[in-house]
């Protein structure tokens, strides 16, 4: 698994990562989700660096050149609800993608653990295709991996993408251990070193989902 943290280099990206995070701003709920998705854009334009890529030949109304376009756009997923804002962003850079939705939550227990439920999946097939996973946050890791474990279902990918705003080190030592993938990648912008013991990130931001859409009962 190969991670690739965005935020180690100085870029706009940080700026939008500021807003989220900032308690502040965030409560600007449209802002939010505009941030969110400024960002989606932003590392959907990163990972298409690394895509496999093949010339098209374009006719100008002066002449003729070659253009090397993605050979085969990614399929890509999301995690509800948490997610769409994110997910909307990486489909603007990549406009003609497929997409694919996870709805997984945590269900709590009296004990205070959680365990992740699906409840819908919906994909197109993933044999031999790029597969890009996005969530906000990748706190524990158990949400993406076991998403992923329900969307292999539908194939074998050849490449997997997972993109997330903020991880946790938790979060990327679990992945790593726990779905092992020969073509794995994780695109972050941040990573920050904390869980709470609701096992959310700390720094962090919060709760995506409430932020950008309100609070659930």
């Amino acid at each position: 698994m190969r991670i690739i943290n965005l935020g180690e280099k100085n870029s706009l990206l940080q700026h939008y990562v500021y807003e989220i995070r900032d308690r502040v701003i965030q409560k600007d709920r449209l802002r939010f989700r505009y941030n969110m998705k400024r960002i989606g854009f932003i590392m959907g334009y990163e990972l298409s660096k690394i895509l496999e890529y093949e010339p098209k030949h374009v006719v100008t109304p002066l002449g003729e050149c070659n253009i090397p376009l993605v050979k085969n756009y990614p399929v890509l997923a999301t995690i509800l609800r948490a997610g769409l804002a994110l997910h909307e962003g990486l489909l603007m850079a990549f406009d003609k993608a497929d997409c694919a939705f996870v709805s997984a939550y945590r269900k709590h227990h009296k004990s205070g653990n959680f365990t992740i439920q699906i409840e819908y999946i919906n994909s197109p097939s993933l044999q031999d295709r790029v597969l890009v996973l996005s969530d906000p946050m990748l706190a524990t890791g158990s949400s993406i991996v076991i998403s992923l474990e329900q969307l292999f279902n539908y194939g074998t990918p050849r490449e997997v993408h997972v993109v997330s705003v903020i991880s946790s080190f938790y979060g990327l030592q679990y992945l790593e251990k726990h779905f092992r993938f020969d073509s794995m990648y994780v695109w972050t912008a941040a990573i920050d070193e904390e869980l709470n013991s609701q096992a959310y990130i700390i720094p962090g931001l919060g709760d995506a989902g409430d932020l950008a859409f309100g609070s659930k009962d």
